[in-house]
């Protein structure tokens, strides 16, 4: 289980601002003490986890929920950047995406992606995807530090 006292890093990738909206509110409801940070495009994320510009004192993160379909860099290139970084490498990745296609989900996996899921876009089931991730991500799973 994941200590008590220790808050828990989110960077939420994604351009969607229903969908940001949606997972900050689960995570809220669910009492989670994680803080959740989100940009919507895959430039914004790389500058984040490299902590470049207006991210200069960003918190690395323990987790990333990635969508692939993103303006500026796709969430692809994003993940192929984290994992083949040895200073990045080990955070987690959840792809959490639309995409249903065999392509993407094989070459998620190819690059090492931890988790894929695809994100219903009926709102009662991405709430329940949400609560999943949630609950085993962050309750079950002993993330790095």
């Amino acid at each position: 289980m994941s200590t008590e006292t220790k808050s828990t890093t989110i960077l939420l990738v994604e351009d969607n601002l229903g969908d940001i909206r949606l997972i900050q509110e689960v995570l809220k409801s669910t009492g989670s003490q994680c803080e959740i940070i989100s940009v919507r495009d895959g430039v914004a994320a790389m500058d984040y986890l490299h902590c470049v510009g207006e991210y200069a004192d960003a918190v690395r993160p323990n987790l990333v929920l990635l969508d692939l379909n993103l303006p500026k860099k796709d969430g692809r290139e994003v993940l192929a950047e984290i994992k083949t970084n040895p200073l990045l490498q080990s955070i987690p990745v959840v792809v959490l995406t639309t995409s249903r296609n065999e392509e993407d989900i094989a070459k998620s996996y190819e690059l090492n992606v931890n988790c894929y899921i695809a994100k219903s876009r009926n709102l009662p089931e991405l709430f329940k995807t949400v609560q999943v991730i949630e609950r085993f991500w962050l309750d079950t799973v002993i993330l790095p530090s």
